[in-house]
């Protein structure tokens, strides 16, 4: 188990430097710089900018240097201080802004990732052991509606109701008044009073899509031989259900840690907008539009240093959940 851990360790740093180098020369694919968009932005609202001035905002942020200069620059800061770089369109350090973002989005996603676990697991249980039954037919229906309707047109759906009936905004993570407050245990009372609308509405795809999955995986465990021969032993039912043909079926919700980690910093982009939720989504949408080039390039290497993570976090716990998996 070590060496394989050491290995896969070692795989990961060209991994995320092919990674880094991709993702940069992706973000300067598009003509122009963040400049060129400031100033087209500019020349839209009838003002202009002084070419001075803008020559000196290339010398500052080194934007008439080769790619692989800037390239080199940014990762080296990375590697070397720490310092993910300065944003163009907020003027302030990269790693300031997303680690003032980063706190509410954990608490956020890993809010839903919890709420889509609780509620996939035993209704996927239920909809496998009583296979056709009334239930069955509802989870079944109420999962392909989770997986049909979109979260940010379900986020407008319930926005809409709690206004027009119930005169309630439910947008945002806070009340005006706790808005820029500093934190207290008043204000975290308040944001979990918000905070189950955005969990239900992320969390409604992730559930309908896991109970499937949880359904169809252990329907195929259920009418294996051995579970037949455990059931003619005479083996309870519960304890026949979530010894073996459970804890197999559990491989989906496992393997897909791999994709959570980066989900828990990405957050729902769209919905967050939708409901303005002050996360970390709607500032890397924004860093793209504007090509400001270190904080979407900082966002993209820390979701793809997740993923990798959530991999290697992914196959590890497999092996041990699923004694046929072997690590060789």
């Amino acid at each position: 188990m070590l060496q394989f851990l050491i290995k896969r360790i070692l795989y990961m740093i060209p991994t995320l430097l092919a990674i880094s180098i991709v993702a940069f020369i992706i973000i300067q694919l598009p003509p122009g710089d963040y400049l060129t968009t400031l100033v087209a932005s500019l020349a839209s609202q009838g003002e202009d900018i002084d070419p001075a001035a803008l020559q000196a905002l290339k010398e500052r942020y080194g934007l008439g240097q080769p790619i692989y200069v800037q390239y080199y620059k940014w990762i080296s800061g990375i590697v070397l201080r720490g310092d993910f770089g300065q944003s163009f369109a907020w003027n302030m350090p990269v790693k300031d802004l997303i680690w003032s973002r980063l706190a509410l989005t954990f608490v956020l996603s890993l809010s839903s990732l919890l709420f889509v676990w609780i509620v996939a697991f035993p209704i996927g249980i239920y909809s496998a052991v009583k296979q056709y039954s009334i239930g069955d037919y509802i989870a079944t229906f109420l999962g392909f509606i989770g997986l049909a309707t979109p979260n940010f047109l379900l986020a407008l759906i319930l926005m809409y109701i709690a206004f027009k009936y119930f005169n309630q905004s439910v947008g945002g993570l806070f009340s005006p008044e706790y808005q820029d407050a500093p934190w207290s245990w008043a204000k975290v009372v308040d944001m979990l009073s918000h905070l189950w609308i955005p969990v239900i509405i992320i969390g409604t795809a992730g559930t309908a899509g896991l109970i499937r999955v949880m359904r169809a995986n252990l329907l195929d465990e259920l009418r294996k031989p051995y579970v037949v021969t455990a059931r003619a032993k005479g083996l309870p039912e519960w304890k026949l259900l979530f010894k073996y043909p459970v804890r197999v079926a559990l491989n989906p919700f496992i393997s897909t840690v791999g994709w959570v980690l980066p989900t828990l910093v990405s957050g729902a982009a769209i919905t967050s907008i939708v409901l303005s939720l002050p996360t970390t989504g709607p500032l890397l949408i924004r860093a793209l539009m504007s090509q400001d080039m270190y904080l979407a390039g900082s966002f993209i290497l820390m979701l793809s240093v997740l993923t990798v993570i959530g991999t290697l976090v992914s196959d590890l716990l497999l092996a041990w959940l699923d004694p046929r998996i072997r690590l060789e």
